[in-house]
This record gives C-alpha cells, structure tokens and sequence, in this order.
C-alpha cells in the first residue's frame, strides 16, 4: 500500500510539488490572517438573576434562591 503511494509520488513529482507549494502558501495565508489578542478578556463572567419569593426577607431570598441557582 505504502510501495504504490511512493511510486506514485515518485511518479508526479510536478503534482506533488505543486500540491506541497499550495498546501504551504495556504499556511501562510492562514497564519497571516488569523486574529491573535495580544490581552486576552480575563473578566468573570456575570449573570443578572431576578427571583421572587413573595413574603421572605431579601437574605433568604438570596441564600435559599439565588445562590443554589
């Protein structure tokens, strides 16, 4: 299998080089173009949570709702 893949390279050496040359121009497009953020956004992440639990005191409502969620 391998022996057929190398003749067959050995073969079309124009194909493979054009083929290796394209592979490698496409790299160097790609590395040129992709966006690198020199500072990363580091923040925490924050969610804005409304709960209602009608007749509790807000500190119950916040232990027992809130923070389980």
């Amino acid at each position: 299998m391998i022996d057929k893949i190398i003749d067959s390279c050995v073969r079309n050496r124009v194909l493979v080089l054009l083929m290796t040359a394209v592979i490698g121009l496409g790299g160097l497009w790609a590395a040129a173009n992709i966006r690198i953020d020199a500072i990363p956004d580091l923040s925490d992440v924050q969610v804005v949570i409304r709960t209602e639990y009608t007749g509790q005191a807000p500190q119950i409502v916040e232990d027992q709702v809130t923070y389980p969620l």
